[in-house]
């Protein structure tokens, strides 16, 4: 086994380990599980941070800590595929942005984001405590970006957050990064394709300089063969219907497992998108024309696309309120979408697409405890958190949002209390 090899399988399995020997007992919920109908007046049994059992008659062990959900929601933790959750903390200071590289290359694939993550970001509390248990954190910039890794949000060293390292490949059909124009984009894209092929084909050949010219790094070329084998999701942010189904050539063409991401317009080619059984991660409230790529866009996207048959993700693409991902899907809902399908596209359906759904996205036995007990309808304004739970831990309810609140809560007259 190769040292990074090593060194992956130690950090998953730092990651899948239980966060607390501890049994845990949910009770009274209404339970939506998302693989099943809704239980009502249901327990949720915790034991060492994964769910053990599920139902209206589980036996709770006399030692078990209660946590009483009566009259409450329970659904699994929200996964958010659209942040750079631990690469960022302030946007207009570059110090804390960790998701792009610079220069003018516009292809990184060889860029991963995990050693760029920072446990101690204060983005971090203050979305969880809005239901975001699990995140895709991604690398922005070019024309691939680099590699997103699935995260939990609650850990003090990167290696107890990592759920997958190395969870997708990220790209963007921009045309300003290839030429200037959208043939220019798929051009370049080829090209590299070809190129990580004839690498994989001719490494002694390229290794001794015995190769022509090849459109990128070793590195990159490296990074991109999951990509080709069809093991790492290939996410591309595009809008415009004709440029979706010019990648869905391109995915043809190279047996790639597509994912398509804003996708502002594939409502126009939902068809196409079902039948070659293509993901579609989307923000519900994207319906202005803010483009001439998003001409078409609308508010029942998300509907249109689930009754021709496509998986559908939801997302805020927003870092610093990761936690509106709630409210974007009861917008979805008020759009058309089923409630149910919005649950499942904000929680088992990511995990599905990147991989995590043997452990995630669900309430069901033997799965991790990203769990969340709200006090209504999560998909309501006016409902909350009340509990979340991450690896079978309750996560403090402190954020620095929270702190603020509490600190300037009453102002006494004289000196601020930032400066006593």
């Amino acid at each position: 086994m190769s040292a990074r090899a090593l060194l992956v399988a130690t950090l998953l399995a730092l990651s899948s380990a239980p966060a607390a020997a501890q049994t845990v007992a949910i009770t009274g919920a209404t339970v939506h599980t998302v693989v099943g109908e809704p239980l009502e007046n249901a327990t949720v049994l915790v034991t060492d941070g994964r769910v053990t059992a599920v139902g209206t008659d589980v036996e709770i062990p006399t030692d078990a800590e209660r946590i009483d959900a009566t009259g409450h929601v329970l659904t699994p933790g929200l996964i958010d595929v659209g942040s750079t959750l631990g690469l960022s903390e302030v946007g207009a200071v570059s110090d804390t942005r960790d998701y792009a590289l610079g220069g003018d290359d516009p292809i990184r694939a060889a860029f991963d984001v995990v050693d760029g993550i920072n446990p101690n970001s204060s983005l971090i509390p203050v979305n969880r405590l809005r239901g975001v248990t699990t995140a895709l954190t991604s690398p922005t910039g070019g024309l691939i970006a680099g590699q997103a890794a699935v995260i939990d949000l609650a850990g003090d060293r990167v290696e107890r957050m990592l759920v997958r390292p190395r969870a997708a490949m990220m790209a963007s059909f921009d045309a300003g990064d290839a030429g200037g124009a959208r043939g220019a984009v798929t051009l370049r894209l080829r090209e590299v394709l070809d190129d990580a092929r004839f690498w994989r084909d001719n490494r002694g050949a390229f290794d001794r300089g015995a190769a022509r010219s090849l459109a990128a790094s070793r590195l990159d070329f490296a990074a991109l063969q999951p990509v080709l084998t069809g093991d790492m999701p290939f996410v591309v942010t595009v809008d415009r219907a004709s440029d979706i189904l010019a990648m869905l050539r391109i995915a043809a063409e190279y047996e790639l497992d597509l994912v398509i991401r804003s996708g502002a317009e594939a409502w126009m080619v939902a068809d196409e998108l079902a039948a070659a059984g293509v993901p579609v991660i989307l923000r519900p409230l994207t319906n202005s024309p803010s483009s001439f790529a998003r001409l078409g866009a609308r508010f029942d996207n998300a509907a249109r696309l689930a009754a021709a048959g496509v998986p559908v993700i939801l997302t805020s693409f927003e870092t610093h309120r990761s936690g509106d991902l709630s409210w974007q899907a009861g917008n979805a809902v008020r759009a058309g979408l089923d409630w149910a399908q919005a649950l499942r596209a904000v929680t088992l359906t990511p995990a599905r697409v990147f991989g995590v759904a043997a452990d995630y996205g669900s309430i069901e036995p033997g799965k991790v405890a990203n769990l969340v007990v709200w006090s209504g309808d999560p998909f309501e304004l006016d409902s909350r958190p009340v509990h979340v739970m991450i690896r079978g831990e309750l996560v403090p309810p402190e954020s620095r949002q929270r702190d603020l609140l509490e600190r300037y809560r009453v102002l006494e007259p004289g000196v601020p209390p930032a400066y006593r």
